[in-house]
């Protein structure tokens, strides 16, 4: 849910029988300078994907911020926007004060936290009020922050999710990485003192969905075990 303002129909509207799924995958940000953008993106703890290119003309670096589903991709000779053009994309999180701090402590200058007193804008600081939303809701805290070339992120923190928002995925993708979980933790299973699967399955899989690798997953679901047994 990106947007504060909205009728309780549209809220909870369900897809009909014949939607077609169209998932956003990658958000292209034009940037002046290739280099110091990944470096800024990296800085952030954003994973990065790729870095290709093709002659001298044309390059591409994609990075993912940390359990998101989207990417953000920006290089060289594929876009004709304005550098700095893309404002108030949406980072959803769930407590804006932690992940202001998070950032400030990478180096990051970020806003101090706020609401609106009126509709939402993106452009400038029109219409922000210092400080969380007064009562505390969902989707009504917001801090900000800007890259070098100044596309700007908006920090949105959100508790708890309207209807029919949040974790989606499909049946494929499921299976297999249900089966994949299973492959891990038969290695897990081998050493580790007796427990119960659905545990070590579920941060496994957490850490997946949140970006993770299987290997990182993997050692999620050991230290979340060592958790429960403590």
């Amino acid at each position: 849910m990106s947007t504060t303002q909205m009728s309780k129909e549209s809220a909870t509207e369900a897809p009909s029988a014949t939607t077609i799924e169209t998932k956003l995958e990658v958000v292209v940000l034009p940037v002046s300078d290739v280099e110091r953008s990944k470096r800024f993106y990296m800085s952030l703890g954003w994973r990065l994907d790729a870095d290709f290119a093709a002659g001298d003309d044309w390059r591409g670096v994609q990075l993912t911020p940390p359990g998101s589903p989207c990417s953000v991709i920006f290089g060289k000779g594929f876009t004709a926007a304005v550098p700095g053009s893309v404002q108030g994309t949406f980072l959803v999180v769930d407590d804006v004060k932690a992940a202001r701090a998070a950032l400030i402590g990478r180096g990051v200058e970020v806003s101090e936290v706020f609401h609106f007193e009126g509709p939402l804008n993106v452009i400038g600081t029109n219409g922000r009020v210092p400080g969380p939303d007064p009562q505390g809701r969902s989707y009504q805290s917001w801090a900000s922050f800007s890259d070098p070339d100044g596309n700007s992120w908006m920090l949105q923190e959100i508790k708890t999710r309207l209807p029919g928002r949040g974790f989606s995925i499909d049946v494929a993708t499921l299976t297999a990485l249900l089966r994949e979980t299973e492959e891990h933790h038969g290695e897990y299973e081998a050493t580790a003192p007796k427990h119960h699967w659905s545990d070590w399955y579920a941060a496994y899989m957490v850490a997946r969905v949140q970006g993770r690798t299987p290997e990182e997953a993997a050692k999620e679901g050991k230290v979340h075990m060592e958790n429960v047994r403590g």
